[in-house]
């Protein structure tokens, strides 16, 4: 049980992501141009997601443990930081400025098109190049750390 509800959940997703267009640059590239041709169809997706998110949320939030795991794995910050505005801030240029965010170009890839496939390696390495840097600021902190304790 523990693989097959990863699985349909992904496939589930997968399904909808094809169904509502978002695998379609265009279509997404519609969507954010507000202030020329804009096409709101992709708000129905978003109205959708919300339908279903919200009350799954509450019912989760009711819940001691979930139903297929041994614990629930929730975010330990939750106020708003420079590097949540940031990434943020990166993202939607990369959507804008493409029309594909991380799900739908890892479903895109199965058409084997070029463009999707240099946006996948690059948005791979942008994710290793994060965890590097990321790794290297908590080893400098860690090494501050350890001075500091040494000197006093």
């Amino acid at each position: 049980m523990w693989i097959i509800a990863p699985l349909l959940c992904g496939l589930v997703f997968g399904a909808g992501l094809l169904i509502s267009g978002m695998v379609q640059p265009t279509k997404v590239l519609g969507f954010l141009d507000v202030f020329g041709a804009w096409d709101p169809s992709l708000l129905v997706v978003m109205v959708a997601a919300l339908a279903v998110s919200v009350p799954g949320f509450m019912l989760v939030d009711r819940s001691a443990r979930p139903w297929l795991g041994g614990q629930f794995f929730r975010p330990g910050k939750s106020g708003i930081d420079l590097p949540l505005v940031t990434g943020a801030a990166m993202f939607g240029v990369g959507w804008g400025l493409v029309g594909l965010c991380p799900g739908p170009a890892l479903e895109s890839l199965a058409t084997l098109s070029p463009a999707i496939i240099v946006f996948v390696v690059a948005m791979a390495a942008g994710m290793m190049a994060h965890d590097a840097w990321q790794q290297s600021r908590l080893a400098a902190q860690r090494s501050r750390e350890l001075a500091s304790a040494a000197d006093g």
